[in-house]
């Protein structure tokens, strides 16, 4: 990601961390489905997903392979599924690709009480995502 003011790169300050049982088929849904862009896959000699970045607009979020060891997936291991929300701008193209993917649809676009059109999805393991026009204003 680059800051169009003053062209050096931008660091997300935030980022989701989730476990996935397939890291592989959720990177395929969360870039062919979701939207997202691939910025970092890192693999171990068997082709396990040890730690993936994938960026959304000047947001990120990481993933990895449950069930493969380590301190992380300790701490995760009794952790249920996650909501992230991801600002987006336009809410009704994101929902038609998401569709046209096969993704699992939650809520279709809504326009909601607090002035932000949103739609809600699930991904293959149960994490639910909001994709919305509203994006908190961070001072």
């Amino acid at each position: 990601m680059t800051d169009t003011r003053t062209g050096k790169g931008v660091r997300a300050s935030v980022c989701p961390t989730l476990l996935y049982t397939d890291a592989r088929a959720a990177i395929q849904e969360l870039t062919e489905g979701l939207g997202f862009t691939e910025v970092n896959v890192y693999e171990d000699g068997g082709g396990t997903v040890m730690h993936a970045e994938l960026a959304q607009g000047n947001g990120a979020v990481m993933l990895g392979t449950r069930g493969r060891g380590g301190t992380y997936d300790q701490t995760m291991q009794a952790a249920g599924p996650a909501g992230v929300y991801v600002a987006v701008e336009d809410v009704d193209a994101h929902h038609r690709r998401a569709e046209e993917h096969g993704v699992e649809i939650l809520m279709p676009p809504t326009e909601r009480e607090y002035g932000s059109r949103e739609y809600r999805a699930r991904d293959l393991e149960g994490n639910v995502w909001s994709f919305g026009t509203y994006s908190p204003a961070l001072s």
